[in-house]
């Protein structure tokens, strides 16, 4: 960080705002990494107020600085080492005691600490009426009343941290005596676990007194609108049909009600204007035949055949962060316990399960929430079977393709096929190599919230930001490395039947002849789709020498795929060995060169297995 920038970390209980606020801060001029040696996700934005150029750091989210998760030790460390300039906290003001146990032990690190206090709204609506200027003066801290999602406090928050940063900071006389009390224990006691007891007790002790003194709490608990609609929507028998008919209009809205309106706007602009007026501009310049190619045939084609699936990526996005800031994604997880119980793990494993549907990458890194290390091996393994959004252009372009007016339906039965085989997987391996107790579900259910436009823009900008980003370097470079194998052998330009990628395709294609697709143009396509699932697409474009169209699609390849090996087609896509990003992270993940090739290699199997079940059952029929 720079000297003259001042560094704000943000610190909170998960489902306490905390992102809300950092994206109501920040907006756009945020950037996510991973923290220095672990793959935790770390967030930075930038802000500037009251002449101060400010660096927000997001904190993870955590329930205490107890060093027993990555998250905990790295809030911790950046506190204690970093030594932000203030440290916010975030308190849900509706659920105040038990996020108030974070914040007494970030005021025990004795870094200038301001509090957020959130949700006064929902707060409010729910009864509290809360004493900001006692609890301020029993805790000794400056605290803010905000709403995040609405703005509301965000400046003045802000203003308080600058003036915080300048302030002498020093412990209430509550807290000391707190913290005497706490060393005292230790002292006395040999089992360190019963004096972490202890102090945890001595905490929630202190807690229920200066709430005594600044809160009054409802008399009565009314049920919450959460509530009644928890009621249907978590229900013992209605909860998982609920869930899947949410997750059918999902493919509903990104196929047919908004994606492909706007796929066929880009595929025509892509096909008619772009391609003809480059093609054109580089004929008029003089540029050679083979330049022509590279770029028209190569780039343009490669590329063009995965951008043009944009609005159904956004779509399938916006439901996603639809689902997550809302609060039902959490509900999710609790209707699915029971499930997952079936396979050995719990609820909470369904998550990352879900998370898979945007990008397996994040997904893998969120398993690190699963408190057993055979749970949450079980789960890296199995994740890559739910279907990320890079393998959304195939299903998209082969549906369209081969089964016009029924897009939704083929793609929906794939996303739910890849959960089955996940699913079915993790029972075997919890039945074989990962015996195991299980392990408790213990997980907060957030109220509902409805989410802010500006930070489902940001959601979905960021994931088709790294879309765009992909498109531009990955498939941009495969794209022209594609073009040269399938264009050149060893003595030069050739017809493509006769060159690299054509010889190299051969020799693999016999493997997938009981799987209906035993053609060196599939074989190539899918060995190129481990670079990034993308690119079985862009190589398809530049094979056959088409537009992206899904009509010129199903004239080029009907002479080489049925309907039945197109649907075994996509399930081997929907199942075969991630792309190198996924790997990479399986590696970083398990620290281990064995499972990660096993996952690759059993991946593989099973893609062909299933496939070929598909395409042998199936061809009986059809």
């Amino acid at each position: 960080m720079a000297k003259n920038e001042l560094v704000i970390a943000l610190a909170g209980n998960p489902n306490s705002g905390k992102t809300t606020l950092f994206n109501a801060l920040t907006g756009a001029r945020q950037y996510v990494g991973n923290w220095p040696g672990v793959t935790v996700e770390k967030k930075e934005g930038k802000v500037k107020q009251d002449g101060k150029d400010i660096v927000i750091v997001d904190l993870p989210g955590t329930y205490s600085l107890s060093p027993y998760s990555m998250e905990e030790i790295i809030a911790k460390d950046f506190v204690v080492n970093e030594k932000p300039d203030v440290v916010v906290n975030i308190v849900d003001a509706s659920n105040i005691e038990r996020n108030l146990f974070l914040s007494i032990q970030l005021l025990e690190l004795g870094r200038p600490t301001v509090i957020a206090l959130n949700m006064m709204d929902v707060a409010k609506s729910r009864g509290y009426e809360i004493d900001i200027a006692k609890l301020s003066k029993e805790l000794s801290v400056p605290i803010i009343p905000i709403v995040a999602s609405k703005g509301q406090g965000v400046k003045e928050l802000i203003s308080a941290a600058i003036v915080a940063s300048t302030s002498n900071f020093e412990l209430s006389s509550g807290i000391k005596s707190l913290l005497e009390k706490n060393k005292e224990h230790e002292k006395e006691s040999a089992n360190l676990e019963l004096a972490d007891e202890i102090k945890t007790d001595l905490t929630y002790e202190y807690i229920e007194g200066v709430i005594k003194k600044s809160v009054k709490r409802p008399t009565e608990s009314k049920a919450t609108l959460s509530d009644k609609v928890d009621y249907f929507l978590t229900h013992k028998y209605l909860g998982i049909p609920i869930f899947a008919l949410i997750m059918f209009f999902t493919f509903y809205f990104t196929f047919d009600l908004v994606g492909n309106v706007f796929n066929e706007a880009i595929d025509g602009f892509i096909a008619e204007s772009l391609s003809p007026a480059v093609e054109a501009g580089l004929i008029a310049i003089g540029g050679q035949e083979w330049l022509i190619s590279l770029v028209v045939d190569g780039i343009i084609a490669g590329v063009g055949g995965v951008i043009i699936f944009i609005p159904n990526v956004a779509c399938l996005f916006f439901m996603i962060s639809l689902m997550e800031d809302t609060g039902y994604m959490a509900r999710v997880a609790f209707i699915m316990d029971r499930s997952m119980r079936n396979i050995g793990l719990n609820g909470k494993a369904f998550i990352p399960m879900v998370l898979g549907l945007g990008c397996n990458v994040p997904a893998i890194m969120s398993t690190r929430t699963l408190e057993s290390e055979k749970d949450r091996l079980t789960a890296i393994l199995i994740n890559p079977f739910v279907s990320c959004s890079a393998r959304l252009p195939v299903y998209t372009l082969f549906a369209a393709a081969f089964f016009p007016g029924n897009e939704k339906y083929v793609v929906f039965s794939l996303y739910l096929l890849g959960i089955m085989i996940a699913i079915l997987v993790g029972l075997i391996f919890k039945k074989t190599l990962f015996k195991a107790d299980e392990t408790p579900f213990i997980m907060e259910l957030p109220p509902y919230r409805f989410p802010s436009l500006k930070n489902l823009a940001l959601h979905i900008w960021d994931r088709v930001k790294g879309f765009l980003i992909r498109a531009g370097t990955l498939i941009f470079g495969a794209s022209v490395v594609l073009w040269f194998v399938l264009g050149f052998n060893m003595s030069g330009p050739v017809e493509i039947n006769e060159s690299f990628g054509a010889g190299i395709g051969k020799i693999i294609a016999p493997i997938f002849t009981p799987l209906g697709f035993g053609n060196w143009e599939a074989a190539l396509s899918l060995l190129t789709g481990v670079v990034a699932k993308e690119v079985v697409i862009s190589n398809m474009a530049i094979i056959y020498g088409i537009g992206e169209a899904a009509g010129d699609f199903a004239t080029a390849l009907s002479g080489t795929f049925s309907l039945v090996s197109a649907y075994a087609f996509m399930v081997f896509v929907l199942l075969y060995t991630p792309c190198i990003a996924v790997i990479g992270v399986v590696k970083r993940e398990t620290n281990s060169y064995k499972w990660t090739i096993f996952s690759g290699a059993y991946q593989l199997f099973v893609a062909w297995f299933v496939a070929m079940i598909v395409y042998q059952i199936g061809s009986l029929f059809f």
